[in-house]
């Protein structure tokens, strides 16, 4: 059982040590690759629920394998990482979701789009 979440934890650390990017910055590059991989993959819309759904599933996933691997919830670390993976897909997922009745209600927004 202990080696799942150790090997995940040293792919993650590869990743990190190859890349040179900080642990925030492959958060929000992780949570935007799986969102448009997810839309391209399903076929469905930013604004279906089904990348998010996906984004928020991985995010889940990569947390429980760092509870495992470090044998208690890290809170702080955990509450960011969640929040690095997850801000920009939900934002990008509401605005396509919701603006078509942004632009019901706002008729001035169909004039900016030349």
């Amino acid at each position: 059982m202990h080696y799942i979440p150790f090997s995940y934890h040293k792919l993650i650390e590869w990743i990190g040590d190859g890349t040179g990017l900080s642990d925030t910055i492959l958060h929000i590059h992780a949570g935007m690759l799986l969102l448009l991989l997810t839309r391209i993959l399903a076929r469905r819309s930013l604004g279906s629920l089904i990348p998010l759904s996906v984004v928020c599933i991985a995010e889940l996933g990569n947390e429980l394998m760092d509870r495992l691997f470090f044998g208690s919830w890290r809170w702080p670390d955990t509450t960011s990482d969640v929040i690095n993976t997850l801000f920009w897909p939900t934002v990008i997922c509401l605005a396509v979701r919701y603006r078509p009745l942004l632009e019901k209600k706002i008729p001035e927004l169909r004039m900016c789009e030349g």
